[in-house]
């Protein structure tokens, strides 16, 4: 049997074992698989093989495949992530996009990130503006390490800062920011246990309670963003499914002014827009 043969039989045997584990899109996860296990790909020995068998044990055990081979694309970057952080998902390239057209006939300025995480949101904003400044928080310091390596791997680090503490600690930001972006978390605290292994298991679990009825922590930033914006300013929140409507209502009371709610390619309502 020629190496070819034995690199296409690994392929379909891998393809085979996720679609048992019921795994989606298992052609394109095997493919992915395969080019971090065989850099050699489509040749393959045995050091190579063994780590693909590796991987697949651990993806048919529903860790996502970002959290195994560590890494995720992201609007226009790659960022590295692991289970300190939450897993970036497309839905959230929709707060970027918007972010990024309400910002573009302004040449400075500083965006501030709550809860940032991986970063994702707050780096892939700055990568598009080279005179932003941005600043990350968030309570996790591996939150913020992971956030910090993907700022320098961007080539972003020397205008961003980060703060490791909660929102509600935040001092020195009166009437300091062009932008408030936050992807907050928004699950209720009963329904986690109901989530997806790959969420409930892989993703932390501080990055998914949202407290008792899932808008804890919209309250609290609703609370805090008015006196941190800049007049004209703008917050650009992320929402849960069926969350949009009552998250403006939240931050209207607070004296902000909505502006829109975004769908997302799924046609849910996914990303609120506000201006002081």
């Amino acid at each position: 049997m020629t190496e070819n043969a034995k690199i296409g039989n690994l392929r379909e045997e891998i393809i085979s074992t996720l679609i048992k584990a019921g795994i989606p899109s298992p052609r394109l996860e095997t493919d992915i698989i395969l080019k971090h296990a065989a850099p050699s790909y489509p040749e393959v020995n045995k050091a190579e093989s063994a780590k693909a068998y590796e991987m697949l044990k651990r993806r048919i055990n529903h860790e996502p495949l970002d959290k195994i081979i560590g890494e995720r694309e992201f609007y226009k970057s790659v960022f590295k992530v692991n289970q300190d952080v939450l897993t970036p998902r497309p839905d959230t390239e929709i707060l970027v996009e918007e972010a990024i057209n309400l910002l573009k006939n302004k040449s400075e300025g500083t965006v501030l990130d709550l809860g940032t995480g991986s970063g994702c949101i707050l780096l892939s904003i700055l990568k598009e503006y080279p005179k932003l400044r941005g600043i990350g928080v968030d309570i996790s310091k591996k939150a913020l390490d992971v956030a910090i390596e993907n700022a320098e791997r961007l080539g972003v680090a020397t205008r961003c800062t980060f703060k490791n503490c909660s929102w509600t600690q935040l001092k020195d930001l009166d009437n300091s920011t062009d932008m408030i972006v936050t992807n907050p978390p928004y699950i209720e605290s009963d329904e986690i246990a109901n989530l997806e292994e790959e969420v409930k298991t892989y993703d932390p679990k501080i990055a998914l309670d949202g407290g008792k009825d899932g808008y804890q922590c919209y309250k609290e930033i609703a609370k805090l963003a008015p006196s941190m914006l800049k007049k004209e300013g703008y917050i650009l929140i992320e929402a849960g499914i069926g969350q949009a409507e009552k998250i403006g209502e939240i931050f209207e009371n607070e004296g902000l002014v909505l502006q829109k709610i975004v769908q997302d390619l799924g046609g849910i309502n996914r990303c609120v827009i506000l201006k002081k």
